[in-house]
C-alpha cells in the first residue's frame, strides 16, 4: 500500500512525448485542483487498485481504502487469515502514527484478520513492488494534460501492469489532518499490538480477538 506524489490537476506540461499535438500552459499557476493517487498492489496477482484522493491523504483516508479495498476483494479471499501489508514509513501511516494504529487495530477486530505490517527502511521504500507500478503510471500519462478529474481517472484506468488495467476509483470525501490519540490512549494501544524484538519500528502484528469462551 503507497500513495503516489501528488498530481496538480489543469493544462501543465507533463514532459514526455504524446501522438497528438498537445498545447500546456507555457508558465506555473495554482493548480485546478489536485488529486493523490494510492494504491493498493496484489504482486501474487499482478492486480493493481487505485483510488484518486482530492483530499489530503491521511491515517483516516488510507485506512478507508483498505477497508474499501478489503470489502471488494474478501469473498475471492476467504480463506485468508493473515493479511501482510508492506509500507513505507510515510508520515500518515508509520509505526507509531497513533491514528493509524488505532484504525488498523478496529480494521483487524471487525474482520477477523491477523494483520502484519512491514516496513520498508529509509531509502528503501523502492523495492517496494508499487512502486514499479507507479513508474508505468507515470510514463503512461506523462505528455497528457491532466486538466480534469476525469482525464486523471481515465488515463490510470487505461494503464496496464502484465496486461492488466487497475480498478480506478475517484475519492471525494474530505479529511481532518492532525488526528491522533492522547498518551494514555497510545499507551492502551501499543498493549493491543505486538512488535518484533529489536525491530519495533520495522515489524507490527495485529491480533483478531479471540472467540468468547476461548483462550487469546
Amino acid at each position: 500500500m503507497d500513495a503516489k506524489a501528488t498530481v496538480k490537476v489543469g493544462p501543465f506540461a507533463r514532459g514526455g512525448k504524446s501522438r497528438l499535438p498537445t498545447q500546456a500552459a507555457d508558465h506555473d499557476f495554482e493548480p485546478l485542483a489536485k488529486v493523490t493517487p494510492v494504491g493498493i498492489f496484489l504482486p501474487a496477482y499482478d492486480e493493481l487498485f487505485i483510488y484518486g484522493v482530492t483530499s489530503k491523504v491521511t491515517s483516516d483516508c488510507l485506512i478507508d481504502r483498505l477497508v474499501e479495498w478489503w470489502q471488494s476483494v474478501r469473498s475471492r479471499f476467504a480463506q485468508i487469515t493473515t493479511l501482510v501489508i508492506n509500507l513505507d514509513n510515510g508520515p500518515e501511516n508509520h509505526s507509531r502514527r497513533s491514528q493509524f494504529l488505532h484504525r488498523m487495530v478496529d480494521f483487524a477486530q471487525h474482520f477477523g484478520l491477523h494483520v502484519r505490517l512491514a516496513y520498508y527502511p529509509p531509502y528503501h521504500s523502492k523495492y517496494n513492488p508499487i512502486e514499479r507500478c507507479w513508474g508505468i503510471l507515470e510514463n503512461h500519462w506523462n505528455g497528457s494534460l491532466l486538466d480534469t478529474f476525469d482525464s486523471v481517472i481515465q488515463f490510470a484506468r487505461t494503464m496496464t501492469w502484465k496486461g492488466n488495467h487497475p480498478i480506478v476509483s475517484l475519492v471525494t470525501a474530505t479529511y481532518a489532518t492532525g488526528v491522533r490519540l492522547c498518551k494514555d490512549a497510545m499507551e492502551a494501544l501499543e498493549s493491543q499490538i505486538t512488535r518484533l524484538p529489536g525491530l519495533e519500528k520495522w515489524f507490527v502484528d495485529i491480533f483478531p480477538a479471540a472467540p468468547d469462551g476461548q483462550a487469546g
